[in-house]
């Protein structure tokens, strides 16, 4: 019920750009896992081995602690319209922040906005689909506006506090590089 794939193809990538909602998944060498739902548009295939993703500020930062300590990542899309699908792409990221020379690259491809904390970019090794036959049907109305509100109303200042206070460390305590990176990526 399942098939694996090198790269994603033209079909794979289409299903992946008509998807409301994705999910990330990494994990430090130790530690605990993390696994994010994410939404909005935010995410870019840009060849059939790489994706880049704009991660938004959250509550916590562990996708950054974990991708600077071990670079693996599984991002992941359900069908909730149309022919049951899972489709699933594992592979290694990179992190780049602000002060990263690629920002300004990445910002083109996928703009920034207001509480835009990092990129990421995926070169995929393997891509998985499966069967969804016991994913739910579930009805698109509209991406919440939370988030971007609050971004709003904080302001440019008000998220970098924010960072300093709960977006430096994991979980584990294992350091997110949100002002400091190990290395010029």
């Amino acid at each position: 019920m399942s098939d694996k794939f090198p790269e994603l193809s033209d079909e794979l990538s289409q299903f992946i750009g008509s998807q409301k909602v994705f999910f990330v998944a990494t994990a430090a060498p130790d530690g605990r896992i993390n696994l994010s739902p994410k939404g909005q548009d935010s995410l870019r295939v840009l060849g059939p081995n790489e994706i880049l993703w704009m991660n938004l500020t959250g509550s916590g930062n562990e996708t950054a602690a974990h991708v600077s300590a071990t670079n693996r990542m599984t991002m992941m899309w359900c069908a909730f319209e149309g022919p049951p699908q899972i489709l699933r792409v594992y592979g290694r990221a990179q992190v780049f922040h602000p002060r990263d020379a690629r920002w300004k690259e990445f910002s083109t491809q996928l703009p920034s906005t207001l509480g835009t904390r990092q990129y990421f970019l995926l070169s995929i090794d393997l891509v998985q689909t499966s069967c969804g036959y016991a994913v739910p049907f579930m009805n698109f109305v509209e991406d919440r506006r939370v988030l971007s509100k609050w971004a709003e109303n904080r302001g440019e200042a008000g998220i970098e506090e924010y960072w300093q206070k709960r977006n430096q460390l994991s979980l584990d305590g294992k350091p997110t590089g949100i002002f400091e990176s190990p290395c010029d990526q």
